[in-house]
C-alpha cells in the first residue's frame, strides 16, 4: 500500500508529485511549527530545512508534538528529523540548531520555495516577513496563539486583515515602517486573549532559555498551537494544489 495512497485519493498525482520537489523553510519548531512540520510531512512533502535551537523542556509537554518525559533536553531540530525520517524515510532534512538571525536568514531564504514562519520574537520575524515579501519568496506566518481557547475563531487572511491579536498589531505597525502595508498571510486568532492571572498581582512564571536568558510563560492549551500549525500546513498544501 502506498504511504499517500489515502492522499491520492482527494490529491491528484501530479501535485502529490509536485509537493515532494518543493524545499519547505520552517523555523520555530515549537507548539505551532512542529505541527506544521507534521502535516506537511504527512502531507507528501519531504525536502525541508528545519530551525530551532532549543530543547525540549517539561513546560513544553502540554502542547508539543516531539515534547515528551523522554526526550526533555534533547535538541528539537534532531527530534523531528527522526520524525520526519521515519515518516517517509525517503525525506531529506536538514536542521539548523541557530538562533534565526540576519545572516541565516539571507543564507537560506534563497533555497527554498516556501517559508513557513512560526517564531516567536518580534525583531526576527519582521525581518523575515520583509526578505520574504521584497524578494517575492512565498510565506505564511503564524500569529499569536497563547492565551486563548476557541479554535474555531483561527482564521487565515492577510495581516491588514487580522485583529485581535497583540503580535499581529505590532508586526503590521513595524512592516509599515518599512513600506509593507499587506501581501502577508498570516494564521491568527479573532479571539480576544484570556486575561492571564499570573500578571494580576501574583508575578510572573518564568523558564530558562537555551540563550541564557529567562522568558515569560504564556498560557497555551494542548490543541490550539496544533490546530494554528495544521492551518498553516493546509496553506501550503492548498497553494500547490492549486498552483498545479
Amino acid at each position: 500500500m502506498s504511504l499517500y495512497q489515502r492522499s491520492s485519493l482527494i490529491v491528484d498525482e501530479r501535485s502529490l508529485q509536485g509537493f515532494q520537489e518543493k524545499r519547505i523553510l520552517v523555523i520555530g519548531l515549537g507548539g505551532v511549527g512542529g505541527y506544521a512540520v507534521e502535516g506537511l510531512a504527512r502531507a507528501g512533502f519531504k525536502k525541508f530545512v528545519l530551525v530551532d535551537f532549543d530543547v525540549v523542556s517539561e513546560s513544553n509537554i502540554n502542547r508539543q508534538i516531539i515534547a515528551l518525559h523522554s526526550t526533555i533536553g534533547r535538541l528539537k531540530s534532531e527530534l523531528f528529523k527522526e520524525r520526519v525520517l521515519d515518516i517517509n524515510p525517503q525525506a531529506e532534512v536538514e536542521i539548523i540548531t541557530e538562533f534565526f538571525d540576519e545572516k541565516l536568514r539571507l543564507e537560506l531564504l534563497d533555497r527554498v520555495d516556501f517559508v513557513v514562519d512560526a517564531i516567536d520574537s518580534l525583531g526576527p520575524k519582521v525581518g523575515l516577513l520583509e526578505d520574504c515579501y521584497n524578494k517575492k519568496i512565498k510565506v505564511i506566518s503564524s500569529m499569536g496563539s497563547g492565551n486563548r481557547l476557541d479554535p474555531s475563531k483561527i482564521r487565515i487572511a492577510d495581516l491588514a486583515k487580522s485583529k485581535n491579536c497583540t503580535l499581529a498589531s505590532r508586526v503590521r505597525k513595524y512592516l509599515r515602517r518599512r513600506g509593507i502595508t499587506k501581501g502577508i498571510p498570516v494564521v491568527y486568532s479573532e479571539e480576544l486573549p484570556i486575561k492571564d492571572y499570573l500578571k494580576e498581582g501574583r508575578g510572573e512564571a518564568v523558564e530558562a532559555s537555551t540563550r541564557g536568558r529567562d522568558r515569560t510563560l504564556v498560557g497555551s492549551i494542548s490543541y490550539y498551537p496544533a490546530i494554528m500549525g495544521m492551518m498553516m500546513a493546509s496553506y501550503v498544501i492548498r497553494y500547490y494544489i492549486e498552483e498545479e
